[in-house]
């Protein structure tokens, strides 16, 4: 079941609150670091907002109108275009929240590699494939099974150093 409204809103209360929390025991560079996920955090939410308001709005004139025919392949790739937009930019939003609630520093490797296989895959979806160089197509292809695994790669490690915390915490009891 996916989270309500209320769950976000209470996990951004979460965050601010665990910001504010650890603000005295935080260095200069920590607390310019929370001051600019806060600000990242709330541009990239009205960006998301903006986005689901123009993919809503989009999609209602077209379902009004009847022009949505799944066979047209450039409306197709749009709307799963505008779609993708909005899940890319918000599991970049929760990547920074991670960082206000104090669980992540401000780069993980894993969410930049997700993004970015994301953003790959939004291009093969809006991609005029008749128009586009093979070698473009090829370059973007080897692009996505690099970035594949290095996710692999990167999950893996984290796997292990999870396994290896539970057995050193099965240990100490």
């Amino acid at each position: 079941m996916s989270p309500s409204w209320s769950d976000h809103v209470e996990r951004y209360g979460r965050a601010y609150g665990a910001t504010q929390a650890a603000w005295r025991t935080l260095t200069f560079y920590e607390r310019f670091e929370q001051i600019i996920s806060l600000v990242l955090t709330g541009l990239i939410s009205l960006v998301i907002i903006g986005a689901m308001l123009n993919l809503t709005f989009r999609i209602a004139l077209l379902l009004i109108y009847g022009l949505i025919d799944p066979a047209e392949q450039e409306l197709f790739h749009a709307i799963f275009g505008m779609v993708l937009t909005v899940l890319i930019a918000l599991e970049l939003n929760h990547s920074i929240l991670g960082v206000l609630e104090r669980k992540n520093s401000i780069i993980q490797v894993r969410t930049v590699v997700l993004v970015s296989l994301l953003a790959l895959v939004r291009k093969f979806i809006v991609m005029d494939t008749g128009k586009t160089e093979p070698v473009t197509i090829i370059g973007l292809a080897l692009s996505v099974v690099a970035l594949g695994i290095v996710y692999w790669l990167v999950h893996d490690q984290d796997r292990k150093e999870v396994a290896g915390a539970e057995q050193r915490s099965e240990n100490q009891t």
